[in-house]
């Protein structure tokens, strides 16, 4: 037993002195280098591609996503967006936040999606098919204590269908994003409750 220890003992101190005596180490001796490199350039990807999102979303909806928290809601009926200023005290913020949900509660109402298009750089999915259905589709506004909502009903099977991509694909596409993101709980989507 105690040869086998002074043998390893001697195998990480000869191992220990090989690395520290070479300047460098060969990254491609590390059987996972293309994976870890992989990674790496993901994650720049990705952290490039929120950043482009948040200023997209800045300039589509008129305050800093950085001050700001996103929830979509799936309801039994459609869903709803609720945007909220992080800090109690942002009165500028909540205002813009207020301002810009009444906006796009009249512009989906009448089919524009211009706003979703310019933050995301794409029409999300449900859009076509929510304009198609806007007549069976109400959007209605709320002020909320730090921001606002809109709530997207509908009693049309398709209708909500359309709703539920449209959200779904916010809540993907800003998970990491900018603001905080609460994805909706499974109660509901079949209880048809409004969060809080």
């Amino acid at each position: 037993m105690k040869i086998t220890t002074n043998f390893l003992a001697f195998a990480c101190l000869a191992a220990a002195s090989s690395f520290a005596a070479s300047d460098q180490v060969d990254p491609k001796s590390c059987t996972l280098h293309a994976e870890h490199m992989a990674q790496a350039a993901a994650q720049q990807s990705s952290d490039k591609g929120e950043a482009e999102l948040a200023a997209r979303g800045d300039r589509a909806m008129g305050f800093q996503q950085s001050r700001s928290a996103h929830h979509f809601r799936l309801l039994a009926n459609g869903g709803a967006i609720e945007v909220t200023a992080n800090e109690l005290a942002d009165s500028t913020t909540r205002e813009q936040i207020r301002q810009h949900l009444a906006k796009i509660a009249q512009q989906f109402a009448a089919g524009d999606f211009s706003s979703p298009l310019e933050t995301h750089a794409q029409l999300p999915p449900g859009v076509e098919a929510m304009r198609l259905l806007k007549s069976k589709i109400s959007y209605q506004y709320r002020p909320r204590a730090q921001g606002g909502s809109v709530t997207i009903a509908s009693s049309d099977a398709g209708a909500v269908a359309a709703i539920h991509d449209f959200l779904r694909f916010q809540i993907r596409e800003q998970r990491g994003g900018f603001g905080k993101y609460r994805p909706p709980l499974e109660s509901w989507e079949t209880s048809g409750c409004e969060s809080r």
